[in-house]
């Protein structure tokens, strides 16, 4: 297979004069020592007006040692902004994979303008940047969603007096990508699993995992809420069993979130109740949970589908028999409004339809 051409033009040497060199539209555009700052400085400049479709004028380019100080740099910027995310993105002392999201979104940036003064960095360089994650084969959401990182770098950097406002409201200018306007592709929407490709993955699973499956599908659970479930969680004194949990996705939102079980998902549970009160029922991460499925997906020759999608499926199986809302109380779908307003009538609901379906 042909290696793909690179969408961005690359820093290079120019080997006889020692200087670094762009090529752009066949022409090499020389930008001072290899190396150097200033010579990187130049590279982002013209890589973000080459991005935008902007003609370069040789002519206009800053002439070497004409930049003056502009402030602290992208680098610097970033290294503050980690400094922060590292204690705001936590949970349970550990860091949240948002954190990875970040490090992914800001790598080109860093690349592209790590020392490029922040005051400097415009929509042109942003554009270059979201170009460098298109030519990953990033998808458009995901794309978009990179770039509102880097957005939310930049508020950090305002909130914090490092750029001034302008600069953010600059950026924000930029429109995301729009489907059907951009190459970078789209993910097929998550949506129900076909029960063939359930069965297919519940023959080649660890009964632990076939376990895991039933429950989301009977409780339209998280993966992450099972997982995490221990004994002394399990309230079992009533027909429908509850576990309220104190840490969940939304805990930071002020939403609160309960898990019911009704008489299948019980006789699953009850294999698993221990006599230690705080031992995970299940001993498997999330990650290990979704790599089996992966895993057997691949071996039965299916479409990758993940333990999230089973919510979309119990949601699907609930709305057809009980509604709309047995759907809502179940699943925790609601706002911190409505789930202020009507968390009593939804208790009793979701209690009520777990003791339906499971």
């Amino acid at each position: 297979m042909a290696r793909k051409k690179n969408v961005i033009p690359s820093y290079l040497l120019h080997k006889s004069s020692g200087q670094a060199r762009v090529r752009i539209a066949g022409k090499d555009h020389l930008l001072g020592i290899y190396g150097s700052d200033e010579s990187r400085r130049k590279y982002g400049t013209l890589v973000a007006k080459f991005a935008s479709g902007i003609a370069i004028d040789p002519l206009s380019e800053p002439k070497p040692g004409t930049t003056a100080d502009a402030g602290p740099s992208i680098a610097e910027l970033l290294v503050s902004f980690m400094a922060h995310a590292a204690k705001h993105y936590r949970k349970n002392g550990e860091e949240t994979s948002e954190i990875c999201c970040l490090k992914s979104a800001f790598k080109p940036l860093r690349e592209l303008y790590g020392l490029t003064p922040a005051a400097l960095f415009g929509p042109l360089m942003l554009a270059a940047v979201r170009a460098k994650f298109v030519e990953s084969g990033q998808a458009r959401n995901t794309v978009n969603r990179s770039v509102g990182r880097i957005r939310r770098l930049f508020r950090f950097g305002v909130a914090n007096e490092i750029v001034s406002a302008d600069v953010l409201a600059k950026l924000v200018t930029m429109s995301p990508l729009l489907a059907g306007r951009t190459t970078a592709p789209d993910l097929p929407p998550r949506h129900a699993v076909d029960q063939a490709n359930i069965d297919a993955v519940r023959k080649l699973v660890k009964p632990l995992g076939r376990d895991l499956i039933d429950l989301q599908l009977l409780t339209g659970s998280r993966s992450g809420e099972l997982v995490m479930l221990t004994t002394s969680m399990i309230d079992r004194s009533g027909k429908v069993w509850v576990a309220k949990l104190a840490d969940h996705k939304c805990v930071h939102h002020g939403k609160t979130r309960t898990l019911f079980f009704g008489p299948q998902s019980q006789l699953i549970l009850a294999k698993y109740l221990a006599a230690d009160p705080d031992r995970l029922l299940f001993g498997v991460t999330v990650r290990g949970y979704w790599s089996w499925i992966y895993r057997a997906c691949d071996k039965a020759g299916i479409s990758h589908w993940s333990p999230h999608w089973l919510r979309h499926t119990a949601a699907t199986r609930i709305r057809e028999k009980l509604g709309i809302e047995s759907v809502q109380s179940l699943l925790g779908h609601s706002t911190a409004e409505m789930s202020r307003h009507y968390s009593d009538r939804m208790d009793l609901l979701a209690a009520a339809t777990a003791a339906a379906c499971g």
